[in-house]
């Protein structure tokens, strides 16, 4: 696949140049493909050995998570029907993330959601269509949790529960890679993954990263700049990946509510939080509750929203960030 025709393909990409186009530390950036989408990834003070090894690192974590590819984790564990599956530590990791984050947002946020998303056409890959979701005939929706036990890397779903990494994964693979980073000696990072940002440590110009927030409706034109020293940003949108199904237009962000596919007069939500998965997850709730903008500072985190007309709106404490 030929990057350069998807530069801009996910929501938060301009933080890219907005990096980069400071004067101050030597920075590497690496532009790649994984879990679907675009990635990017600036390294102050790093090398380029060390962004080889974050790619590989992505693409480990995409043959952990991935419910299109058969022997990943997830499918293992969406297949079980109700046995325990031992996993890579890293995908326990996840599922506990999961059972969180739908604790934290209310259930705003569902990671069981997946026969759902399957209902409205969303089952083969959209980068190689030959790679099928498969969900055992028990897999329902709604479906209880309870029951899900998770003893060092062994994990056991009731049966019935199917999980789908889908954003939260990317979140956690920006956060895993941004931690790797400094770690092993670079002085900063930005890690973006489909529009969800960590970033941490040193910024090239030793102030504060800046991350812009794409317009949209008019591509390559930001609506909206983030100003950070440390943390994430992620954005959803109900118009970056939609297709027809039997005549309705429909996209990948599935109404935890009603379980069909989001509409709402709601078309993008940035949150700006701690860690890029629980900014992810947030998210979702932009779309459906109607107290968002208030809600979202009693979590620590801050929101912009971007409605159907154009018109913006942002929590009280969005100011603080941009």
């Amino acid at each position: 696949m030929d990057l350069s025709k998807h530069s801009h393909s996910s929501i938060a990409s301009d933080a890219i140049r907005a990096a980069q186009g400071e004067v101050g530390a030597h920075t590497v950036s690496r532009n790649f493909f994984t879990m679907g989408t675009v990635a990017n990834i600036v390294l102050v003070g790093g090398t380029e050995d060390m962004l080889d090894g974050l790619v590989r690192t992505a693409e480990f974590l995409q043959s952990l998570w991935s419910r299109f590819l058969p022997e990943s984790d997830i499918t293992r564990l969406n297949n079980a029907e109700g046995a325990a599956v031992t996993v890579n530590p890293l995908t326990a990791k996840l599922v506990s993330e999961m059972l969180a984050a739908r604790t934290l947002t209310d259930g705003e946020y569902d990671p069981t959601i997946l026969p759902k998303l399957l209902e409205e056409g969303y089952v083969a890959s959209r980068i190689n269509p030959a790679n099928i979701t498969v969900l055992p005939a028990s897999a329902r929706w709604p479906v209880d949790t309870k029951g899900t036990t998770i003893q060092d890397n062994v994990v056991t779903l009731p049966i019935g529960v199917t999980l789908d990494s889908g954003g939260i994964g990317k979140g956690i693979a920006a956060d895993i890679l941004a931690t790797m980073a400094l770690e092993r000696g670079a002085l900063g990072i930005l890690a973006e993954i489909g529009g969800d940002i960590r970033i941490g440590g040193t910024p090239p110009d030793g102030s504060h990263w800046r991350i812009d927030i794409e317009d949209p409706y008019v591509e390559s034109r930001s609506i909206a700049r983030v100003n950070l020293a440390d943390g994430a940003v992620a954005t959803s949108s109900t118009l970056k990946r939609t297709w027809d199904n039997d005549g309705r237009s429909v996209n990948h962000l599935i109404n935890a509510h009603t379980g069909q596919s989001m509409a709402s007069n709601v078309v993008t939500v940035s949150v700006v939080a701690v860690s890029s998965g629980i900014a992810e997850v947030i998210t979702k709730a932009g779309f459906t509750r109607k107290d968002f903008l208030s809600w979202v500072p009693t979590l620590g985190a801050a929101a912009f929203v971007v409605y159907r007309d154009g018109t913006t709106a942002q929590s009280v404490n969005w100011k603080d960030y941009s």
